[in-house]
Formats: C-alpha cells, sequence, structure tokens
C-alpha cells in the first residue's frame, strides 16, 4: 500500500489509508533512545525540526499508563501551538502508545523499541480516524520525521559520549 518515502536511514511508509509508519535504527542502546522520548529535558533537544524555525517552548511528560503530556510549539504564548493527550500504555524500553486529543482527527500514536546487538530499531505508528485525516497530517510528518530523527540521532551520540 502507498509510498515510501526515505533518507537512507529513515522510512516514512503509508502502510494504510488511515496509517503512517515510520522506521529507524538508531546506533544507541535501548536504555537511551527510550529516555528521549520519555524525558522531558531530552525530547525537547530533537523533537522541533531545525529548519522549521519554530522552537518547542515548553514540554510535560508523565510517561506512565494513564498519565498526559503536553508539548508546546512557537515563539511566544501569543503565537504557540500545543499538542496533547494521554499516555494509553507505557512498557518501559518496550513500548509507548499516546492519544494525539489537540483535534478530533487525532491519531493514536504508538512507538516500539527493539534493542539488536546494542542498536534500537524503533518503529512509529501513527493511526488516524479516517483517510482524510492521515492525509491532511501525513504530508508534512514525511518531511519532518527524516529530520527530527537525525536530529535524534545527534543527541544519542551526545549522551552515549556522557554514559
Amino acid at each position: 500500500m502507498g509510498k515510501s518515502v526515505s533518507d537512507g536511514r529513515t522510512v516514512v511508509e503509508r502502510r494504510s489509508e488511515r496509517e503512517l509508519v515510520v522506521t529507524r535504527s538508531f546506533n544507541a542502546p535501548v536504555r537511551l533512545v527510550y529516555d528521549a522520548w520519555t524525558k522531558p529535558e531530552l525530547f525537547k533537544q530533537w523533537w522541533a525540526p531545525k529548519s522549521s524555525g519554530v522552537p518547542l517552548l515548553s514540554c510535560e511528560m508523565d510517561a506512565r499508563t494513564g498519565g498526559g503530556y503536553s508539548v508546546t510549539f512557537g515563539h511566544d504564548a501569543d503565537n504557540s501551538m500545543t499538542f496533547f493527550g494521554k499516555y494509553l500504555e507505557v512498557s518501559p524500553l518496550s513500548r509507548l502508545v499516546w492519544t494525539n486529543d489537540e483535534s478530533e482527527n487525532g491519531s493514536v500514536t504508538t512507538v516500539t523499541f527493539e534493542e539488536r546487538d546494542g542498536k534500537t530499531l524503533l518503529v512509529l505508528s501513527e493511526l488516524y480516524p479516517s483517510k482524510e485525516a492521515c492525509d491532511e497530517s501525513c504530508a508534512g510528518m514525511e518531511g519532518a520525521m527524516p529530520e527530527q530523527f537525525g536530529q535524534l540521532d545527534e543527541l544519542l551520540v551526545t549522551l552515549g559520549a556522557s554514559a
């Protein structure tokens, strides 16, 4: 189904009318990759694509089943956008599932982490309520995810060096 976009490291693929899947292998152990997704002070360093020029203003995460998160992008409080939702499942070092509740067309995101010979295979899946919702959001993600994951790669190198 659908098209696949790759920058050589990150593969972004439409698996169905409602699902986008992003796959990437990181040269770091699961513990570091998982921390980068669940610790706000680390998440803030890589999530906002630098090319967008829109910084991440705030990031709050209660990464446990039933906990919530809130991520705000923008230059100031008057020109900002907040993404928020709840964690449906948190299985440390293996799986995160959360809702994206900022709109009625929000997706459910699942991220899995699998360690292979000291590297981490990460698979991110976005499941949308409709084809239209996926069409609207997925185009932006196809461009942003490879850049974001490249930024995560850079952060993991730093974390690995300081570990």
